[in-house]
């Protein structure tokens, strides 16, 4: 179950990041930035090549880091050796080292990144016995429920939520996923086998049928994202739980 006290507050998006001042997200700069604010912590799990779970949103290094190919071409003990272009002194860091930093000084988001293929095994095992371990307040996401489901066993007592929005336009995986699928996504059905202690759901469509269910029928907690402006905000305040932001703070 997700202790809303620890969790239901805004939480960073990916750290409290700020690309025009130099600070990168999933950075270390931006988490300490969050920390220092009493920010809870959103923030990207990528596997190496090895099944290392690392703290990065792209599948492509190229748009943050000066590397060609994917993150999952290269060992940890490579990606430990780049930096951020933005901000050289700032290295791609494991899920270790961000759990080691953080120290359960505030809550934590990890997102399970997807491609919709089938879970990879090691790295799931990676991010339970760390999430097993770790003694502050941390709960793992993704949008893949096949994602949810596949942890549960391997770390039964962190809470789980499903990421969510209507699977609409760019951004959405329609070249991947069919339409039937983006309709059950949508509106969560394939949630029951992961059994969510909570959702996050995209800001601009709130609020839905569904969610309001879940948030106002169920009591589970929701949270929305990206919080991005004044009116997003307004909107997390009425139809969510808690914020997930950037650019802006709540």
């Amino acid at each position: 179950m997700l202790d809303r006290g620890a969790f239901v507050r805004p939480i960073a998006h990916r750290g409290l990041h700020n690309a025009k001042a130099g600070v990168i997200e999933n950075s270390m700069p931006a988490f300490s930035a969050a920390i220092a604010k009493g920010y809870g912590i959103e923030l990207d799990l990528r596997p190496a090549a090895d099944g290392t779970p690392m703290v990065f949103h792209d599948l492509k290094l190229s748009r943050l880091i000066d590397a060609k190919g994917l993150i999952t071409d290269y060992a940890a003990k490579d990606l430990a050796k780049l930096s951020y272009k933005a901000d050289p002194a700032a290295r791609l860091i494991t899920f270790v080292e961000l759990l080691e930093h953080v120290g359960g000084r505030v809550a934590i988001l990890a997102e399970i990144k997807s491609e919709w293929d089938p879970p990879a095994a090691a790295f799931l095992k990676g991010i339970a016995k760390l999430a097993n371990a770790y003694k502050g307040p941390l709960a793992l996401m993704s949008f893949d429920p096949v994602v949810m489901a596949a942890i549960k066993p391997l770390a039964p007592k962190v809470p789980r939520g499903i990421v969510s929005g209507i699977y609409q336009g760019a951004g959405w995986w329609l070249d991947t996923l069919d339409a039937e699928r983006a309709e059950r996504l949508s509106h969560l059905i394939e949630s029951g086998p992961a059994t969510p202690d909570f959702f996050a759901y995209n800001v601009k469509d709130l609020p839905t049928l569904v969610t309001r269910f879940i948030r106002e029928g169920l009591r589970i907690p929701l949270f929305t994202w990206t919080v991005r402006t004044a009116k997003d905000l307004a909107t997390a305040r009425k139809y969510a739980d808690a914020p997930i932001f950037e650019a802006i703070e709540p």
